[in-house]
């Protein structure tokens, strides 16, 4: 009976590899054809495997926790010929006899011609993919990492560590140069200390911070009134998301100075071509951003059912990397969680992220009535990459932000 590989997908153009979490077949369960049987998490969303066409499972090599790169052998199965000659999917024997026919006919390119082979070195299954951050939970030291030698750099790239995550150990070289030994010792100190190994989105999220850190941030923020703004959304049905009023705000003040959410690459600020901006979502063990496309160009009402939709899935981890992709500033609701002041950090591809703290209640002072009357007040916060925009561009930005929202049925 002809074997069929199950293989790890390409889940996405810059998804290298994939953590399987769930085993949804075991050796033996029969398939049908685009059956999710392994559920994978990426460094953005929870995807599935599906089987390329009908059979039985003979062979799973899969292992739940564990990290595989894309084209790795994760499983077989049997199938007809019958199945075989109706989905058009290759078999382990036909593909074996096209690498035997290629090495006979061109030896020099053999392994070049390769996609995979059935003898043992036919997929790399490298079993765990390194994480290029690890995230030591380091003590609170005097002295940093000063210097680091070749031969250090060379241990520190073999076990997937960064300079922020050893900032902390105290080097016994000459000049406080941190030693291979240094480094070692502050290992075997943290095997002691209670640990857990760290998801692919908590991996990503603490990579994505630390490009976006490598600039020079800066934040603005003023105080805005909100009840205008909670008076409209409650007279909506479907009601909008405060994120979703402060979405729409910044897409239009943007489309009056483009360049504000433009972006510096070498001696060039690139503009945006479109005003596709992305929403914070805060989910189990990170963030995700999905973008919603075109936001100048869609009123508010127009803008719930697909802001909603996004937001759902990315809830569910269900977003596709073309759904988190091409935004060029984000939106934040850190309020939801009671906090009032925060700076958010923009993305390393953007150069804005507009964030808005809880609404409190305030005495506020009235002209009309003069006197102090209640109102609902909270505070907004922009951002910004300084080398594009300056406190002045940024202020001007904000404040326009925040007469738009003073007029939410403009939006």
């Amino acid at each position: 009976m002809p074997t069929v590989p199950i293989l790890m997908p390409q889940l996405g153009e810059s998804i290298a590899e994939a953590t399987i979490i769930r085993l949804g077949v075991a050796v033996g369960d029969t398939v049908r054809t685009d059956q999710e049987i392994i559920e994978v998490e990426t460094n953005k969303a929870v995807m599935g495997v599906t089987t390329l066409c009908d059979g039985v499972v003979s062979e799973l090599r899969a292992q739940e926790g564990i990290s595989y790169s894309v084209g790795t052998l994760l499983g077989l199965l049997d199938v007809t010929e019958e199945e075989i000659a109706r989905t058009g999917v290759e078999s382990l024997e036909a593909i074996e006899a096209k690498r035997v026919a290629s090495n006979s006919a061109n030896p020099s390119q053999a392994e070049a011609n390769l996609h995979f082979a059935l003898d043992d070195d036919a997929y790399e299954e490298a079993p765990a993919v390194v994480p290029s951050v690890k995230g030591l939970p380091v003590p609170t030291g005097v002295l940093g990492a000063h210097y680091i030698s070749p031969r250090m750099r060379a241990r520190m790239d073999d076990l997937g560590i960064r300079e922020a995550d050893i900032s902390a150990i105290v080097g016994t070289g000459a000049g406080g140069r941190v030693t291979v030994e240094d480094l070692e010792r502050f290992l075997d100190y943290l095997d002691a200390w209670p640990s857990s190994q760290a998801s692919p989105m908590r991996l990503a999220v603490a990579d994505a911070m630390r490009r976006s850190w490598t600039r020079p941030l800066a934040t603005v923020g003023l105080p805005i009134l909100l009840d205008r703004l909670l008076d409209h959304r409650r007279a909506q049905s479907p009601k909008p998301g405060l994120t979703l009023y402060l979405l729409r705000a910044l897409a239009l003040a943007l489309t009056e100075n483009p360049t504000t959410a433009g972006y510096l690459i070498g001696d060039k600020v690139v503009h945006p071509r479109s005003f596709d901006i992305g929403v914070a979502v805060q989910v189990e063990d990170g963030v995700v951003v999905p973008v919603v496309r075109k936001v100048d160009q869609k009123p508010l009402s127009e803008l719930v059912a697909e802001y909603d939709d996004l937001v759902d899935r990315a809830r569910r981890r269900r977003l596709t990397e073309q759904d988190c992709s091409g935004g060029i500033a984000t939106v934040t609701n850190f309020g939801t969680f009671g906090l009032t002041i925060g700076t958010p950090i923009p993305l390393p591809n953007e150069t804005l992220i507009l964030g808005i703290g809880a609404g409190v209640k305030k005495p506020v002072w009235s002209d009309q009535v003069e006197a102090f009357l209640p109102a609902t007040e909270a505070d907004l916060l922009l951002t910004f990459d300084h080398r594009v925009v300056d406190g002045g561009g940024a202020g001007v930005l904000l404040n326009r932000v925040a007469s738009l929202l003073q007029k939410p049925d403009s939006l």
